[in-house]
Parts: C-alpha cells; sequence; structure tokens
C-alpha cells in the first residue's frame, strides 16, 4: 500500500493539468476496416453527426497530431459504410472532465444545439471521478470508499443521460467505458482492477435504463497489449496507437449485431455483405 500511495503521489502531479488542447486537421488514415461492396441502384448514403462529449479521451490527450483521439479513426471507418456520405462530428471533450462538470456543461447553448441535431452522442467520462477517489484518501485507500463514491457517479451519469435525451429523444447514446490506467505500476494490486470493473459494471447498469444505447469496453485492450499503448509524457492517457484501438473496438461494437441501426432507428445500415 506505501508503493501505491508513493507512486500515486508522483502520477496525480503529471496528470493534474485541465488546459484545453486544440484540435487540429488529422492525417489521412490509412487503415480500411471494412470491405465495401456495391450498394443498390436506389441507396442513398446520408450524412451522420455525431455529437463527442466528456474527458480527456474525448479530447484525445495524448494523441501526437492533436486532432481528437479517436475521433478521426473512427470517422474514417463509419465513412467506409455503403450507408454513410460522410460523418460530421462536433468534439466537445475536456481535459479533467468528471460527471458533475459535465452535468454543469450540457447547458451550454452550443452543446444542446449539437446533440439536439445528432444521429449519436459519444460519451467519455468517469476516469476523473476515480481519480478524484484516489486523491482524497491517499492514506486510506480500500474498496468501501470507492463504492460509496460510485453510488453518486451512477446518480450523476443518470442526470446526464436525462438531460441529453431531453434534447433529442432520438439520438442514439454510445458511453465508453473507463480502463485501469494505473496497470503499469499496480498490476498486482487486483483492488485497482476490481474498482474498474465494479465502476464500469455501474455504468452498465444505469445505461440500461435507456433505450437506443450501448456501452463499449476498451479496459481490456490497455491490459492486453504486448507493447505500451499509453502516452509516454504521462503514461496516463491514451497514445496515438491507443486511440486507434480504442476506435476499432467501437467500430466493431457498432457494426456488430445491428447495433448501428438499432442506435440510429434504421437510418444508417450495415449490410452484411459488406463486413
Amino acid at each position: 500500500m506505501k508503493k501505491m500511495i508513493f507512486s500515486l503521489f508522483s502520477i496525480i502531479f503529471i496528470i493534474s493539468g485541465c488546459s484545453k488542447t486544440e484540435i487540429e486537421p488529422h492525417p489521412k488514415v490509412t487503415s480500411t476496416l471494412v470491405q465495401k461492396e456495391q450498394p443498390p441502384a436506389d441507396f442513398i448514403p446520408k450524412t451522420m453527426k455525431i455529437v463527442s462529449i466528456g474527458d480527456s479521451l474525448t479530447q484525445g490527450v495524448g494523441d501526437s497530431t492533436k486532432s481528437g483521439g479517436y475521433v478521426p479513426y473512427l470517422k474514417e471507418s463509419l465513412e467506409s459504410l455503403d450507408s454513410v456520405r460522410d460523418v460530421q462530428f462536433s468534439n466537445f471533450g475536456v481535459r479533467g472532465n468528471r460527471t458533475d462538470q459535465l452535468l454543469k456543461r450540457l447547458s451550454n447553448e452550443d452543446i444542446k444545439g449539437a446533440v439536439a441535431q445528432s444521429d449519436l452522442v459519444f460519451i467519455t467520462i468517469g476516469g476523473n471521478d476515480v481519480m478524484k477517489v484516489f486523491k482524497e484518501n491517499l492514506y486510506d485507500l480500500n474498496l468501501a470508499v470507492f463504492n460509496s463514491e460510485k453510488t453518486g457517479y451512477g446518480q450523476r451519469l443518470n442526470e446526464i443521460l436525462t438531460l441529453i435525451r431531453s434534447y433529442n429523444p432520438d439520438t442514439g447514446i454510445v458511453l465508453i467505458g473507463i480502463y485501469n490506467p494505473f496497470n503499469t505500476w499496480f498490476s498486482e494490486i487486483k483492488e485497482v482492477d476490481q474498482i474498474i470493473l465494479n465502476w464500469n459494471e455501474m455504468s452498465r447498469e444505469v445505461l440500461a435504463e435507456y433505450n437506443q444505447t450501448a456501452f463499449i469496453t476498451i479496459n481490456d485492450i490497455f491490459i492486453d497489449g504486448k507493447e505500451s499503448l499509453l502516452f509516454e509524457e504521462d503514461y496516463f492517457h491514451p497514445n496515438d496507437q491507443g486511440y486507434e484501438l480504442m476506435a476499432k473496438r467501437m467500430f466493431e461494437e457498432l457494426t456488430e449485431r445491428e447495433t448501428l441501426a438499432e442506435l440510429t432507428q434504421s437510418e444508417f445500415i450495415v449490410r452484411e455483405e459488406g463486413l
């Protein structure tokens, strides 16, 4: 536990900055995840509007191109679908955001307007809620305190989803699970893994109360990676490869079992022969 506390002090100072990063154009992503087929003659591709909100994973901290982390990779993949002409992302990610801060930001008129016009809303949130508990309980880290704070997190997440639904009752909502950024230092401390699992399960339970929603797990990507997928300057946020793998997982989940069609009420169809 002393080793865990000492290491936490070090990484908290590294990742405590909360400045915004401007998003710049991303170089062309060369990988194609879907083999396209010729669509029917009466098939008309549509523009997909996506709003991404949340924390540093949405802003793209750790992305060497400063262009939105997973966003350009997912955009490239979605635009490879026959039913999608182009994808328009509105990125409202802010580094350091917790659920209480995102809840306040949702009153912003730009965000409200974008959500109202969206086909999908992607959310990354929760990691900083967990970090807040670490900071406030460095000398008394135990599962009980995390379980207590998890209840409040679930309540705030429910409020976030309710607000989004009030802005747009028809948009699909995709929540990205949190991952364990401490695995590099604390792989032998199983309690940290359990905390992440517990909070992700809470997210699933809250999300299940709403229709047209999907929960996407990414924790295993960072645990099972054969090489580091974390940004070398803080070993907390994903690096370019980490974001690319996140986007790949998101695309795979969206295009399996007609998930995309269900989220968007069948406006965007994934034809089986195109997979």
